[in-house]
């Protein structure tokens, strides 16, 4: 092969630490057939190949990548897309931008009319996708993000208003052809020649579109339902014609009214399911509205109006009473109540003064806040929450395979059983030829694979904005899917389950006096981290302790700390901690221990000079919507398992205030994920509910991972599913939601399967033999346009789904 049939990629890779991590990869891409030369740059983590396109795709070379332990850093884009009508045409886009090289995933959402892809941008670009859809016949409507909301929104409303006339004329003409029919009134020209004359404008009117389509699909290989549909309406008016004329068939065979009514009816389905598919983003298009376009910042010493894009970080922005908040920030001066409900759902507003965050797109109540820009554009928590939601809406669950697979085949198989019912009813069974054809164009309108497409992704997007609506993130459709199958929800104790701000009850001095003994722990845990130092330190201070300095401060993971104090070193921990170091506890030690942990309590022991000074107890609160939330869990038949660190004693204690019967205690940070891989290995479906922060590990390792926040201080990055409020209501919330929503995917698949599988049989003459029943085709367009309307419906039902564990009456 020539050398100039060759061609240069470069991927960007994460994960190297060394020079042999890149000789690791080099070495992966060129045993791959088609790679002529692979280098990589391990400063600028990027690998350079030249391989034979023909040979080898970009994405092949990525997963050897992947494959080799390492990550492929891609970027990602939401397209905007006019024109789909079905789910071939979602098939069309998908293969046809799958096909680009540098494009490594793909999926396209019929009901949102986006397209969300991941591509190397050093390889093929914007300009590409956007050549490769119209290419295909379809509009090219911009970037998600991009001003362009207008520009979609016009041109929705002139396809609704071209729909809508469409829609005029063919009833309008076809409904008095109909009766015209069935009338016996005398014209003055035949009335072939009559039905003839007054339908054909109005039928080219009408029908344009979807011939148009259809002819669009055959060119790009396709067998889509415009292809079908304009089978049975061209066979129709063709049909009428050649009756007409008496070519062939004679004026019996008059299907004029009938062609364009059918083509209306495609119009109806199409004007209603355009108008609710508008309405299941609804969600998202609120949430994108929420961003304000100027900011008042103070420059110099003068305050000026500028757009929201030229605001730096670090700017000083005001905000006056009614105003959004226009980034997220740290108030400097001023106090005010800010209502944060549009992203928290809480309803009532929060104080803000000096030293509090406040987040985009929040809206300033009663006072002038005055306030230090922290993050600005795309890093905002409002943007983070519309790029989740707008990326979750765009993932398939699993589930949505099975409707796949039927659409690939759908429209080759139908075409077939029409063919085969004509070939049947007329030469096998001697039928007239008017009826086997009113048999075939009753098949080809009444099957719709529109149902098929549409069932999955109108309910995900309804459901993930709903739930944005209610305060849970939902990161993607199979997050949904494995939350219906949950049998195990394992619950970290602390921060998660207790309010993580322990307080300290108990101080029990054996070789000092209770205030030595606080100084002396205080002083060591003033370089801790931990919620229990915390404790420790607030004491220590609301007695008006003077703290001490400290050296040779050490960490012991999950055991405890030392630290040397006024020449003492002084160790704090639990029992593992003096069981290292050959301290031992004596039995009055243990037993003042145990009364408190059975009280749930945590006993922090403090020893030195190889002895155990004293114990200082401290207990943590439970949350007010622990025990409810628990209860709940119990009665949607889920095992509930709570995690902690805490000695089996002081976790069943909590346990069972809770009612929680499962306990699994004294489990160091690091190996929370292989609890919850246990738990997994004995056929358990887990979800891991924990902070988002400190969790990461068990979060991943979870088959799903609800990550709590805190208000808009959220970790969005952890979790398949993420609480924006520090509520464990929302927890039971995010599954209860899922099961909705999944439940009416289900429901949405069985009526689109159902619908075919009842309606073309009956198309098909089935019940002609034995009840004389037929399906008229008029019937049949109307069953097709409301199969696919009734599908989108019941998904906008969950616009106003409230999940139980979230409903005030309870």
């Amino acid at each position: 092969m020539a050398k100039n049939s060759k061609k240069q990629a470069k991927i960007k890779i994460s994960g190297m630490h060394c020079a042999s991590c890149a000789l690791n990869i080099e070495k992966s891409l060129k045993n791959l057939e088609g790679v002529d030369e692979a280098q990589v740059n391990l400063n600028a983590e990027e690998a350079s190949i030249e391989y034979d396109p023909e040979k080898l795709k970009l994405s092949e070379m990525e997963n050897a990548v992947k494959e080799a332990g390492f990550g492929v850093i891609s970027e990602k884009v939401t397209l905007k897309i006019g024109g789909m009508t079905c789910a071939m045409c979602v098939k069309a886009i998908e293969d046809v931008l799958n096909k680009l090289d540098g494009v490594s995933e793909v999926n396209v959402n019929l009901a949102a009319e986006r397209a969300y892809v991941t591509y190397n941008s050093r390889t093929t670009g914007i300009k590409d996708m956007k050549e490769a859809i119209e290419d295909l016949g379809y509009q090219y409507l911009g970037v998600e993000g991009e001003e362009t909301e207008d520009l979609e929104e016009k041109i929705r409303e002139e396809d609704l208003r071209g729909k809508r006339n469409r829609i005029i004329v063919g009833f309008g003409f076809s409904i008095p052809l109909f009766i015209l029919g069935y009338a016996n009134i005398s014209l003055p020209i035949p009335m072939p020649y009559f039905m003839l004359l007054v339908s054909i404008i109005p039928f080219i009117y009408v029908s344009y579109p979807i011939f148009i389509a259809a002819s669009r699909a055959l060119r790009n290989g396709l067998l889509d339902m415009d292809v079908m549909y304009s089978l049975g309406i061209g066979v129709a008016f063709i049909s009428s014609i050649l009756g007409t004329f008496q070519i062939v068939l004679t004026p019996e065979f008059m299907f004029y009214d009938t062609a364009l009514m059918l083509a209306a009816f495609l119009m109806l389905g199409r004007y209603l399911e355009t108008r609710a598919k508008g309405n299941t983003s609804t969600a998202i298009k609120t949430l994108i509205g929420m961003q304000p376009k100027t900011a008042t910042v103070i420059r110099g010493d003068q305050e000026m109006d500028i757009k929201i894009d030229e605001v730096e970080i670090g700017d000083q922005v005001v905000v006056k009473p009614g105003e959004k908040v226009p980034t997220d920030g740290t108030v400097v001066d001023g106090e005010s109540y800010v209502d944060e409900s549009a992203i928290t759902g809480e309803p009532i507003p929060v104080f803000k003064n000096a030293g509090k965050k406040v987040v985009g797109g929040t809206i300033n109540q009663n006072g002038i806040l005055k306030f230090k820009t922290t993050k600005i554009g795309k890093d905002t928590v409002l943007a983070q929450i519309i790029k989740l939601v707008e990326v979750a809406q765009g993932s398939k669950p699993p589930v949505q395979r099975i409707a796949d697979r039927a659409v690939t085949f759908f429209i080759p198989t139908i075409l077939t059983i029409a063919l085969v019912a004509f070939i049947l009813w007329y030469f096998l069974l001697g039928s007239t030829l008017l009826f086997g054809l009113t048999v075939l164009i009753s098949i080809l309108v009444v099957a719709c694979p529109c149902a098929l497409g549409l069932a999955t992704p109108t309910a995900v997007t309804v459901g993930i904005g709903r739930g944005a609506e209610l305060g849970i993130l939902v990161k993607n459709g199979e997050a949904l899917e494995i939350s219906e199958k949950l049998t195990t929800i394992l619950f970290d104790k602390t921060g998660t389950l207790t309010k993580g701000k322990p307080e300290v009850t108990d101080i029990l001095a054996t070789e000092t006096d209770n205030s030595t003994l606080l100084k002396l722990a205080a002083s060591v845990e003033k370089n801790s981290q931990h919620p229990l130092a915390e404790a420790l330190l607030n004491k220590a201070d609301a007695d008006g302790i003077e703290l001490l300095k400290s050296s040779q401060f050490d960490s012991f993971g999950g055991k405890g700390v030392k630290a040397v104090v006024d020449n003492k070193e002084v160790f704090i921990g639990n029992r593992s901690l003096f069981k290292d170091r050959n301290i031992p506890l004596t039995e009055e030690t243990e037993e003042k221990i145990s009364k408190m942990e059975s009280k749930g309590k945590t006993a922090i022991i403090i020893g030195w000079d190889d002895k155990i000074a004293g114990i200082i107890a401290v207990a943590d609160t439970l949350k007010e919507t622990t025990i409810t939330s628990i209860r709940e869990l119990d009665e949607m038949k889920l095992k509930v398992a709570m995690i902690t660190g805490d000695n089996s004693r002081t976790a069943e204690a909590i346990a069972s205030q809770i009612g929680i019967k499962k306990v699994i205690s004294e489990v160091l940070p690091q190996d929370k994920a292989a609890e919850v891989m246990r738990l997994q290995d004995a056929g358990e479906i887990v979800a891991f509910v924990g902070d988002g922060i400190n969790d990461a590990p068990a979060l991943a390792q979870a088959d799903v991972g609800i990550a709590i926040g805190s208000g808009t201080d959220i970790a969005i990055e952890s979790g398949d599913i993420v609480l924006i409020k520090d509520d464990l209501h929302d927890a039971v919330a995010g599954v209860q939601l899922s099961r909705k929503v999944m439940g009416r995917i289900k429901q949405n698949l069985f009526w689109a399967f159902a619908y075919n599988a009842i309606l073309i049989p009956v198309a098909a003459g089935v019940l002609y033999p034995t009840f004389g029943i037929t399906f008229r085709p008029e019937y049949a367009g109307l069953a097709m346009a409301l199969s696919s309307v009734t599908v989108v419906s019941l998904s906008l039902m969950l616009k106003r789904y409230i999940p139980p564990a979230k409903n005030p009456v309870q």
